[in-house]
């Protein structure tokens, strides 16, 4: 069994590589830079290995650090959650929530309803980050993943379905009296396009109907790697776009933007909730997703 004096180590250890200086690390931990450099090197000298490369700006996990850190963060994590399992409040959120959703989705839906959960438990605290590229939680010490799509990056998460979205391919209705109504996807190819862009690459539209899996790779005319800009090109006319109904029912309904193809684009798009493997599934991620699987049950994600 590890001494206690060890056990303070990890949890300096982890702080610390969840931390981009000693100094900031000391700030979470509530101890001095000193005291968090001491700790660090005297693991690094009970295990004999490096952990972190240093320099006067930044700090980074070596490769045995960052084995190391994987093992005492999930032991970690099991321990908290164990403890938050006990006791007559274990079914409150509490405690510190880092939760990573797409950027518009997140904003325009998800926030909101996270807004009036912090309101209604004060002891919530939430960590957010919008990106809308897939980030593996486990690495970038994230409680919980709101994404689009597919789960062929996320075979060794849990993954809870909330909703299923149409994909609506739109354009503004200056766009289209300039350029034309497409009427077939031959047309289409055509035309000008604003296009999501991940990983150095434009992202496909999805064609067709509900169960096929047709793909199409527009013109990419503009390509913009956040889902509002997406929209927002398209509203000033750059272009057509693809995007979930949620992100765009205002501005159709506004008149800002129109739909085209529907009778060869009504492919829709799973939303899911993800979070890391473990025995005790903490109260705060419990909450969080159980209210968001209720509020997408009565149409609030549509």
């Amino acid at each position: 069994m590890l001494p206690v004096e060890s056990l303070n180590g990890l949890v300096t250890f982890v702080t610390t590589a969840r931390s981009a200086t000693f100094t900031e690390a000391a700030d979470a931990l509530g101890i001095s830079r000193s005291a968090v450099g001491k700790a660090i090197a005297r693991l690094e000298a009970r295990l004999g290995v490096r952990l972190f490369h240093r320099t006067t700006r930044r700090i980074a996990l070596t490769t045995d650090g960052e084995a190391y850190y994987a093992s005492c963060a999930a032991a970690l994590d099991e321990i908290a959650a164990a403890e938050a399992c006990l006791g007559s409040a274990a079914h409150l959120p509490s405690g510190r929530l880092r939760i990573d959703m797409p950027s518009s989705f997140g904003r325009l839906v998800v926030l909101p309803v996270l807004l009036r959960m912090c309101n209604e438990h004060p002891d919530l605290q939430l960590t957010m980050t919008f990106t809308d590229h897939f980030v593996d939680p486990l690495e970038e010490g994230i409680d919980l993943l709101i994404r689009f799509g597919g789960l062929h990056h996320a075979e060794h998460l849990v993954a809870r379905k909330l909703a299923s979205q149409r994909l609506v391919t739109c354009a503004s209705p200056d766009y289209l009296q300039a350029h034309g109504v497409p009427q077939t996807l031959d047309e289409l190819r055509d035309h000008r396009s604003v296009v999501g862009f991940r990983h150095g690459q434009s992202v496909a539209w999805r064609i067709g109907s509900e169960g096929t899996n047709g793909s199409f790779i527009p013109s990419a005319t503009h390509q913009l790697n956040d889902g509002d800009a997406v929209i927002e090109g398209a509203i000033a006319g750059l272009g057509i776009c693809q995007m979930p109904m949620s992100l765009v029912r205002h501005h159709l309904e506004s008149g800002a933007l129109q739909s085209v193809l529907d009778h060869c684009t009504q492919h829709h798009v799973d939303i899911h909730a993800l979070w890391p493997q473990t025995r005790h599934l903490r109260p705060k991620v419990r909450y969080v997703v159980e209210e968001l699987t209720r509020l997408a049950a009565v149409g609030a994600f549509d």
